[in-house]
């Protein structure tokens, strides 16, 4: 006797982790789904007991895949396992019948906890069929990417904390880059949009790089709206409010990579690369820094805002041997 179970998540490291994790003693049998609409399709064809849900997908995220079994009348114990762990994400996912939320990465004793109240002592397999799973083979960048996740979401957390608001969180986009491909990528993350920007560096244990925060004219007033900051005020009020949503980002982003490399990261004070300047002066102030780099990219929206924000992680390339090992312990099938 086994216990189906299904793991949504478009991260393949993601699914591992919560497949190893899984009690042996439940007996599960383990499928997987690579984001909402995978699982839709997947509930439609057999019966499942439970399934684990990521939020941040693509094609259909977590909130739209608990909305459509909701709608589908499909009644499933669903635990949503997420680095999207701001208080406003949380509250939606139990409003739409999540039956438990748990933050990534993973921890076992807490898994074992929500086991524990969701399956029904009599749901549980008596007798264990041991079933073999065929557990997604990890590349490189599927560890980076699940990693930049999980900081993204405590940085996002950081912001939808300080604000009461809730943030949108995508996707991150994590590659390595020659500097002119770099300069590509600011551009295309602009938008053609006057922009302030500030950078940051940061460094540990031999890991360095730098953390550039660039935020979009049209975000200026609704930024202001919550720090209940003057519309008109001076620019120095604007630079303060810059300021201080950089230093958010980069601070929580950092701990939660250093929680996962166990690596403790120091910032330097935010640098004023400009106000309501075009992205190629960003990219003339930035020219020079590097000549190859690793970057982490992510564009945080505001829900019922117009504040945009564009967060990169540049690592200098000698960085990546170190956190290639830092990260070791993740990249066990290599």
């Amino acid at each position: 006797m086994t216990y189906p179970v299904l793991i949504c998540d478009d991260s393949a490291l993601a699914r591992k982790q919560m497949a190893r994790s899984l009690p042996a003693q439940l007996g599960a049998d383990i499928h997987f789904a690579v984001h909402g609409k995978d699982a839709l399709e997947q509930l439609e064809s057999r019966e499942f007991e439970l399934m684990f849900l990521d939020l941040t997908m693509p094609e259909l995220d977590g909130f739209e895949t608990l909305e459509a079994l909701n709608t589908r009348q499909i009644d499933l114990p669903v635990v949503v396992v997420s680095g999207d762990i701001q208080p406003k994400a949380k509250e939606r996912v139990l409003a739409l019948g999540a039956k438990a939320f748990i933050q990534k990465p993973i921890d076992q004793t807490v898994l074992k906890e929500v086991l524990r109240t969701i399956v029904e002592p009599q749901s549980r397999p008596t007798i264990i069929t041991p079933t073999s799973i065929e557990l997604p083979i990890l590349k490189r960048r599927d560890i980076y990417m699940e990693v930049a996740n999980v900081s993204i979401g405590r940085a996002a957390d950081a912001l939808a904390r300080h604000f009461d608001v809730f943030v949108n969180l995508p996707l991150p986009n994590v590659n390595i880059f020659e500097v002119s491909e770099l300069h590509m990528a600011l551009r295309d993350l602009a938008e053609n949009d006057q922009v302030s920007g500030v950078c940051q560096g940061f460094s540990g244990e031999g890991i360095a790089g730098e953390a550039l925060v660039l935020l979009s004219d049209s975000s200026v007033d609704d930024l202001k709206k919550l720090m209940k900051v003057p519309a008109d005020s001076e620019e120095l009020e604007e630079l303060e409010l810059l300021m201080d949503v950089s230093n958010i980002l980069v601070g929580a982003f950092l701990n939660g990579l250093g929680e996962q490399s166990e690596v403790r990261f120091f910032q330097s004070s935010p640098v004023l690369l400009g106000q309501h300047i075009s992205i190629d002066s960003v990219i003339e102030n930035t020219s020079g820094s590097f000549q190859k780099t690793m970057t982490f990219e992510v564009s945080y929206t505001i829900e019922s805002t117009s504040i945009r924000c564009d967060l990169l992680f540049m690592f200098v390339d000698e960085s990546l041997p170190l956190l290639d090992n830092k990260l070791s312990y993740l990249m066990e099938d290599f």
